[in-house]
C-alpha cells in the first residue's frame, strides 16, 4: 500500500483531486444551504415637517399663532406590489415597489424566506413569472436591472431603485442566483389601484 502511495501517478491524482474538491467548494459553496442571513431593514419613511416659526416679532406670547401648522407629510404609496412563488429552491414573501414622499422610489421584499447561495441578486425584469421548471431560466432572456446583491435570505430588505429607471415594462422581481443562472424565486407585480 505505501509503494501505491509514493507513486507519481498517485500523488497527482491526488493533488488535482483536492484542486477540484476546493473548486467545487468555493463554486457550490454548499455550508450556505445550513446558513441564513436575517435582514430587517425599517420600512423607508419621509422625514417629519418642522413648523415655521413665527414670523412676527411683535405677538403676543399667549396669542394663538397665526402661522399655519405644518401639513402631515405625504404618505409611501406602493406603485406594483405581487407575492413570491418557488422556482429552484423554497420561496416565500412580498415584492413591492414603493415611491416615497421626496419621489425617490425603493423595492422592498417583505416577509422574504429562501434559501442562501452563491452570488444571489435581486433583478426587476420584464420576463413573465412562470410556475414550475418553466420558470427558472427566463429572466435573462430579455431586459432586466440588477439592483445588487441579495442582502439576506430572509427578512425585511430594501433596494433603492435608480433614480432615471423607467419601470414601464419591468413586471417582475426575481432573486437570481448569477453564478448558476437560475431563479430562486420570483414574483409578478402588478400596478397597485392608484
Amino acid at each position: 500500500m505505501r509503494r501505491t502511495l509514493g507513486k507519481p501517478v498517485v500523488i497527482g491524482v491526488l493533488l488535482v483531486g483536492m484542486v477540484v474538491a476546493g473548486v467545487g467548494l468555493y463554486w457550490f459553496q454548499p455550508w450556505k444551504l445550513w446558513v441564513d442571513d436575517t435582514v430587517r431593514d425599517e420600512l423607508p419613511v419621509a422625514a417629519p415637517a418642522t413648523p415655521e416659526p413665527d414670523a412676527t416679532p411683535d405677538s403676543e406670547p399667549d396669542a394663538p399663532s397665526t402661522a399655519s401648522t405644518a401639513s402631515t407629510p405625504p404618505a409611501l404609496r406602493t406603485l406594483a406590489a405581487g407575492t413570491l412563488i418557488s422556482h429552484e429552491h423554497s420561496t416565500t414573501g412580498t415584492a413591492k415597489i414603493i415611491r416615497l414622499p421626496d419621489g425617490t422610489r425603493t423595492l422592498r421584499l417583505e416577509n422574504l424566506d429562501t434559501s442562501n447561495g452563491p452570488d444571489l441578486r435581486v433583478w426587476l425584469t420584464d420576463a413573465p413569472v412562470k410556475e414550475g421548471k418553466a420558470g427558472w431560466h427566463v429572466f435573462d432572456d430579455g431586459k432586466y436591472v440588477s439592483l445588487g446583491k441579495l442582502k439576506g435570505n430572509k427578512g425585511d430588505q430594501n433596494y433603492v431603485l435608480p433614480a432615471d429607471l423607467d419601470l414601464k415594462g419591468l413586471t417582475s422581481v426575481s432573486i437570481w442566483c448569477d453564478r448558476f443562472d437560475v431563479s430562486f424565486g420570483a414574483a409578478e407585480l402588478a400596478a397597485a389601484p392608484a
